[in-house]
């Protein structure tokens, strides 16, 4: 064999070892879209629409997961649920009064039960960002929620646009109180043993 002929196969070789490469990252990409389509569903076509940009909203999306999984989070205690869950039903009673305050003081106890278990709450954007992570079809309803918990007495906003947001708060609230389902089915097994 002579030079020319090594030369021309090392060349040939590296013309595929490179096509496998590109092979093998298109790949990856098309994988990578899949999970975080699946995982943040309608979050994740609302990002893409806000930055206009596939790859800034998918390392958007990937930030986000890496970010909650720093975060110390943690189920409540059944007396803080218990606690949450009166303070819930008497937001919800007030409502008939007076649905926008009811519907301020909903919020603002997602925002503490949020807190409670370990997300940072400082910045809204940072919480639905977080919740969207961990509850990706909760966070559009919840967005929702908040731009009209936050709006004024004299801003329009009609009773029925109140009540959906809060029906949506409720969904949100109701999943933070919740006993992971991990949790329930080692708790079930405990139950069951201890009765055997």
């Amino acid at each position: 064999m002579n030079i020319t002929s090594t030369t021309q196969l090392v060349l040939v070789a590296i013309v595929f070892l490179i096509i496998g490469v590109v092979i093998a990252m298109a790949v990856m990409r098309v994988q990578r879209t899949k999970r975080l389509k699946e995982r943040f569903g309608p979050e994740y076509d609302r990002l893409m629409n806000e930055m206009g940009d596939k790859r800034k909203a998918e390392d958007e999306l990937d930030a986000r997961v890496a970010h909650v999984n720093t975060l110390d989070i943690r189920q409540l205690t059944a007396e803080e649920v218990n606690r949450y869950a009166l303070e819930w039903q008497k937001i919800q009673t007030e409502f008939v009064d007076d649905p926008l305050i009811a519907l301020q003081k909903g919020d603002r106890l997602i925002r503490e039960v949020m807190k409670t278990r370990g997300y940072p709450v400082e910045d809204f954007e940072q919480r639905a960002a977080d919740i969207s992570v961990d509850y990706p079809e909760l966070v559009t309803d919840y967005r929702g929620m908040h731009m009209i918990a936050i709006k004024e007495a004299e801003d329009k906003v009609t009773t029925e646009e109140m009540r959906q947001a809060m029906v949506h708060g409720r969904a949100l609230f109701e999943n933070l109180v919740s006993t992971a389902p991990e949790e329930e089915d080692i708790n079930q097994d405990i139950n069951q043993k201890e009765k055997i």
